[in-house]
């Protein structure tokens, strides 16, 4: 996806109107229009990157510091319990907009969102095997 398609890069150049929660010269963060629970926030670097691994990593930096001041707030203006933070990246993932988003999620006890994790246990040897493909590609 182009910068000129993305709805996100539209938002920042206020093309598109936001329910914005802060801004400064790196990134943005907005009520998402679809929420999971009131106050669902996204944040989102100005620039245009689809996927996280795309990002540099200065830049993932400062985004990263951003978000726990933003989730802060958001806890505390919807009197939550806790909150999620999640990065959807590729459309199996979940991701629907081509731009590089974090969501913050606000959580109360027995909310009934994300009820049930999918965990499962390795079978035995496959933990070892699947750490070693992943560290052959770092």
């Amino acid at each position: 996806m182009s910068k000129d398609d993305c709805v996100f890069c539209k938002m920042v150049a206020g093309q598109i109107p936001v329910a914005r929660i802060y801004e400064d010269e790196a990134v943005l963060a907005f009520l998402d229009i679809g929420p999971l629970s009131d106050g669902h926030t996204l944040v989102i670097p100005k620039d245009h990157f689809e996927r996280l691994h795309d990002c540099p990593a200065e830049l993932l930096g400062r985004i990263g510091s951003r978000l726990g001041k933003v989730a802060k707030a958001v806890a505390a203006g919807m009197n939550s319990d806790g909150y999620n933070v999640l990065c959807n990246t590729g459309t199996a993932a979940g991701q629907l907009v081509e731009h590089l988003h974090f969501h913050i999620i606000p959580r109360n006890t027995g909310d009934g969102v994300f009820d049930r994790w999918p965990s499962y246990k390795y079978q035995e040897g496959q933990i070892d095997t699947i750490a070693a493909k992943i560290r052959e590609n770092l």
